[in-house]
């Protein structure tokens, strides 16, 4: 498995060489890797969305059941799921946009439909001329009509707000523009749209190593003296440090970074204050172990991580053995996670069975792990959540698939003698998972990073 392993990353790698170091940046390379310019970026973009309607539909449309998607939505009040689909180009809906899927049968592919006067981009064809119909909801309902599908499905959903879309006078013109006959076909098209938001193709996969690559390299950088000075900075100091450098490298972020503090002081660490509230700015000192949530969102893909820096103290030249002793079990809670990933479990299954393991093994568990790819909290299995660690209804019951990206987050609780107190070994890593289990797309934290104001 090992073996399978690496040879898929190894084509991954090799893949990733040729689409980003290509000709366009064979004069050029930038210490953060090959960053497409914009007009390469909307290239790649397109080229992902073709693939994917093309070669990855298809077959979610029938694992599904559903043989006609309608996916529509009004400018600036797009649907999450349409987000998707608009060519890169296209930075929001323009007013009434309505995209038709026709899955054609067998071995046909999916018919791809854009009621609109123009096509919209290379996916989907113009199929409404206004001159002669000038009636957009009777246009679409002469195409559901002609095509005669067994089941239409919207984007409407109680539990996932992901696949719940459709707003309410987008339904209901909707429903009155249909016959009785093809009203009835309605159905929510909730699985079809959490299939297409968490499946990640093998194109996606190619690129995905780069951007949490990238993602790794600002929260090294940093963690770094050349970004901290203790007695000086402030963890709010590195916040704006890393905002900054994502808009320098012509990125975005999906979430305010946020940087913390544990040391060896008697405030204890308060699961309440430390989720439901941004920490409170400090002076970063020697001796302090740090911690970053960040991410970025690059060719339509998110990160989100969590890792840890220790400031050295005058003397030291390395982490306290104390503190490596706890990231390695906060790694051994990753691998016992990780390990109970398969195919049909619950998110709210793989919870329990890890915790299990975990008390079992003498660790002190919390997990919160959630899907990610289009949208930083993703569609897809949530399997946890930092204030509901017996298991999370509806979302928490829904099963694992391959080919599905997620952020591992959790944390360990650990008692420092040293310090005599518990600290939290917080970690999170983007991994994928396939046939052969559960792999960190650009590694995970193994070690910390160190802080030297000395060098």
């Amino acid at each position: 498995m090992k073996n399978n392993r690496f040879f898929f990353r190894s084509i991954l790698t090799l893949g990733l060489s040729v689409l980003l170091f290509g000709h366009y940046f064979a004069q050029a390379q930038h210490p953060y890797g090959a960053i497409l310019s914009m007009e390469e970026r909307a290239s790649t973009i397109n080229r992902l969305l073709e693939d994917k309607v093309q070669n990855t539909l298809p077959q979610l449309m029938r694992n599904t059941n559903i043989d006609m998607w309608v996916v529509i939505s009004r400018e600036y009040n797009e649907d999450p799921v349409i987000k998707t689909l608009l060519p890169a180009e296209w930075l929001a809906a323009r007013r009434r946009t309505i995209l038709v899927f026709f899955d054609k049968g067998e071995g046909q592919g999916v018919e791809t439909l854009a009621v609109a006067r123009y096509d919209v981009g290379s996916v989907f064809k113009s199929a409404w001329n206004k001159e002669e119909q000038p009636d957009q909801w009777a246009r679409l309902a002469e195409i559901i009509e002609e095509r005669s599908p067994q089941k239409i499905g919207v984007n409407i959903s109680e539990h996932y707000g992901l696949a719940d879309g459709l707003a309410a006078t987008d339904y209901e013109e909707l429903k009155a523009a249909l016959s009785s006959k093809d009203q009835s076909k309605i159905v929510s098209a909730e699985k079809l749209a959490l299939a297409w938001l968490e499946t990640r193709t093998a194109a996606e996969m190619q690129i995905y190593p780069h951007i949490i690559a990238i993602s790794h390299n600002i929260i090294k950088e940093a963690f770094s003296d050349k970004v901290i000075t203790p007695g000086v900075t402030t963890t709010e100091d590195v916040v704006w440090w890393m905002r900054e450098k994502i808009r320098e490298l012509k990125l975005q972020t999906w979430f305010h970074p946020t940087v913390d503090v544990q040391r060896e002081d008697p405030e204890q660490f308060e699961h309440l204050r430390t989720f439901s509230k941004r920490p409170d700015p400090n002076v970063i000192l020697p001796g302090d172990l740090l911690h970053c949530d960040f991410g970025i969102t690059y060719l339509r893909l998110n990160s989100d991580q969590q890792q840890l820096a220790y400031v050295l103290k005058p003397g030291e030249t390395d982490v306290p053995q104390y503190l490596k002793n706890a990231l390695e079990i906060g790694n051994r809670l990753q691998d016992i996670f990780t390990n109970q990933f398969a195919v049909g479990r619950t998110g709210n299954e793989v919870l329990k069975k890890s915790r299990e393991q975990a008390i079992a093994e003498g660790i002190k568990p919390s997990i919160y792990t959630h899907p990610i790819g289009y949208h930083g909290h993703a569609a897809g299995t949530t399997l946890g959540m930092w204030d509901a660690q017996e298991g999370v209804p509806y979302t928490g019951d829904y099963p694992l698939h391959l080919q599905t990206a997620y952020s591992i987050e959790l944390n360990a609780a650990v008692f420092l003698k040293e310090w005599d107190k518990e600290i939290r070994i917080m970690l999170e890593e983007e991994a994928f998972f396939d046939e052969s289990g559960v792999w960190y797309i650009d590694g995970r934290q193994e070690r910390i990073h160190i802080v030297n104001p000395m060098r």
